[in-house]
């Protein structure tokens, strides 16, 4: 059974140590949305002759009439973008690299309380994903007892539970809030297309094995109630077969013996009559004559 318990709690501490990664690093990275965003094509420079509109002649003259062929999507550029809890990062056109800007400012003011729960759930969520897997490391490493490392899996399981709802809660308010600042965020930023990211996958593949890390947890927990239970069940039926076991012996012994007749007990107590005549009375204990015995014992009769 020890060995037994060894396991689970070895299962639960790996899902939740992979669960607190996952966390962690979802919450740190800025891919939970990425996409496209869909930008006007600048005027062609000397600096710039690709992903640029050309009209044409000397544009510096404004008496002249400039035209471009270009239609639909053909004028705009669409430049890649990703998004996370803090930043949300596009790709820059006029250079190398990306320009990173932070999410709460792009998100309505309406959604902006929303958000900033979001983000609390979240840090709530990896720290009691820590306090769980302190809880039980301390009861697989260090619980001295079987009834201290059941208090430690009941307590690692209550936190464990408890982070894995706001781990979800967190996630699909910043999901409501995303959708929202797609539709009424900026129009420099609003995406033309986007999908959910790796990022998003992380925080829920951390969510599922939070609930995974829980559910092992508990599972070991009311396994090892119910082993000691029916331990003890057996023990109390072994203890009350025996005590039934030895009452039937002693009954079969007492049963078998042969009981002592009277005429045997009468000739041991005149022997002992004899031997306490000869020896007299001993100091301190008083005399009786023997005519007045049956006085006496009429008085003590009556």
């Amino acid at each position: 059974m020890k060995t037994t318990r060894k396991c689970r709690a070895l299962l639960s501490v790996s899902l939740n140590l992979v669960a607190l990664l996952f966390s962690t690093t979802a919450f740190i990275t800025t891919y939970w949305c990425e996409g496209t965003q869909r930008v006007p094509k600048p005027n062609c420079s000397k600096e710039r002759r690709h992903n640029c509109i050309d009209y044409g002649g000397n544009q510096t003259d404004q008496s002249k009439v400039h035209y471009s062929w270009e239609t639909g999507d053909d004028r705009f550029l669409f430049r890649h973008f990703h998004t996370g809890i803090w930043y949300s990062c596009e790709e820059n056109m006029n250079g190398g690299g990306e320009k990173c800007r932070s999410f709460i400012d792009l998100a309505p003011a309406s959604e902006r309380g929303v958000l900033w729960l979001s983000v609390v759930s979240e840090v709530l969520y990896i720290m009691l994903l820590i306090v769980g897997f302190s809880l039980m490391c301390l009861e697989l490493f260090h619980s001295s007892s079987v009834i201290d490392g059941l208090k430690l899996n009941a307590f690692a399981a209550v936190f464990t539970v408890l982070s894995g709802l706001l781990g979800m809660v967190a996630h699909m308010m910043y999901t409501q809030v995303f959708q929202i600042t797609v539709s009424l965020g900026p129009e420099d930023w609003r995406p033309h297309t986007w999908d959910y990211g790796w990022s998003f996958c992380l925080a829920w593949g951390s969510f599922t094995c939070c609930m995974a890390a829980s559910v092992t947890t508990l599972n070991s927990y009311t396994k090892t109630v119910i082993e000691f239970r029916h331990k003890r069940k057996l023990f109390e039926q072994s203890l009350h077969e025996d005590r039934t076991f030895l009452e039937q012996e002693a009954f079969h012994y007492f049963r078998d013996r042969p009981v002592q007749s009277v005429s045997g007990s009468v000739e041991v107590f005149p022997a002992q009559g004899s031997s306490r005549a000869k020896a007299g009375p001993r100091p301190g204990t008083a005399t009786a004559d023997l005519g007045d015995g049956p006085d006496s014992l009429g008085e003590e009769q009556c």
